[in-house]
């Protein structure tokens, strides 16, 4: 077991990161001896988070294409070629068993040169609408781990495995902590909560929605957990203030989203793909904004999966300002709707996801 070596590449935003670190725990669960490295794009912010989490990482001088004209998309193939060579280096360097990719510019440079080299790959794609690099790597890794079904139109059917997204454990762990978590927010009991939140940066749609809705949201009795993001906070706090309701409370950042998800009855999220894993294991009636300016616009392909299935609503980035707080508040004052969309949501958690995947990996070794 301590010969065991694997590579885990890929990151760029928390949605890549998190599930990443979640696997880089799973193998280490299962073999407390294995050698994992990381390998990042240099100056992303998986440089940070991933040495936070306790594991070692090496980061490529890779960037992707800007969607605006831009010299700097002439630097693109260079710097490519550059990082297809420094990745070689480091599988020659580490020798891994394993090389498994979440998405990414570094994760499409390493996957591609170790199945080059013949290394067992795997590919660990969130979205049900998967990224350009997995695109481009499907027909050349060994298997793609997804989240959802139908991902047989993008990839080859046999090198699929339905395995879920990984989530943080205290996240999944949601028994027993609603009370815990009433008392951390100093919220009551006998009253609705309402969580809103827009990811760690924040949704300006959802921000200004729910400032506009302030008056409203009081008078209907409910209480606010509101996740703002950076940015938006001190706004927020000043029109909150002006409530004087210790039941409306603003965050630029929640670092215990177990508890915000415990003490909530309703929830309205961005929809990548981390977010709504999150939603199908914590079991919460939702309404889902999708951010319109994602790659290959996932997120709108992943709410649209909860919807088709009747276990979300969705209003359109364009239409929150108007639309949003009408639908949550109608959706506090409707239980039988909000018990529907539980039910529904409740049906797709897949808790099991981490150690799907790693089985997968451990799958994948050689003899």
């Amino acid at each position: 077991m301590s010969s065991y070596k694997f590579i885990i590449s890929g990151g760029g935003t928390g949605g890549h990161i998190f599930p990443a670190v979640a696997i880089a725990n799973g193998i280490k669960e299962r073999f407390p001896q294995a050698e994992i490295l990381f390998v990042g794009a240099k100056g992303r912010m998986e440089m940070e988070k991933v040495p936070a989490a306790g594991y070692e990482i090496v980061g490529l001088n890779i960037t992707g294409i800007q969607r605006s004209f831009s010299l700097k998309n002439l630097l693109v193939p260079f710097r490519l070629l550059g990082a297809l060579l420094e990745a070689g280096k480091i599988l020659r360097r580490f020798k891994p068993n394993v090389v498994i990719g979440v998405g990414g510019y570094a994760s499409g440079a390493v996957l591609y040169m170790a199945t080059l080299k013949g290394i067992p790959t795997l590919v660990q794609e969130q979205n049900s609408f998967p990224g350009i690099t997995n695109k481009l790597l499907a027909k050349r890794v060994n298997l793609l781990c997804v989240a959802y079904t139908g991902m047989d139109r993008f990839f080859s059917l046999a090198k699929l495995r339905l395995t879920g997204n990984p989530v943080r454990q205290e996240i999944a762990a949601q028994a027993g902590k609603r009370e815990i978590a009433l008392k951390h927010f100093s919220l009551d009991p006998s009253r609705q909560t309402l969580l809103v939140i827009g990811g760690s940066l924040g949704a300006r749609s959802i921000n200004e929605s729910i400032l506009a809705a302030l008056p409203s949201i009081q008078k209907a009795g409910l209480q606010l957990i509101w996740q703002t993001g950076n940015g938006f906070d001190v706004t927020a706090a000043e029109a909150v203030r002006a409530f004087n309701d210790p039941a409306i409370q603003t965050f630029a950042f929640i670092k215990e989203m177990d508890l915000a998800y415990a003490a909530a009855d309703l929830v309205v999220s961005r929809a990548g793909a981390l977010a709504v894993s999150e939603l199908c294991l914590v079991r919460k009636a939702c309404i889902l904004v999708p951010y319109p300016f994602a790659s290959e616009d996932h997120q709108t392909h992943n709410a649209q999966s909860l919807v088709e299935k009747g276990a979300a609503l969705l209003v359109t980035d364009s239409d929150a300002r108007t639309k949003l707080a009408e639908v949550a508040l109608a959706l506090a004052s409707d239980p039988v709707k909000r018990a529907g969309l539980e039910q529904a949501i409740a049906a797709l958690g897949m808790p099991d996801a981490t150690k799907n995947i790693v089985d997968e990996v451990i799958n994948l070794m050689p003899a």
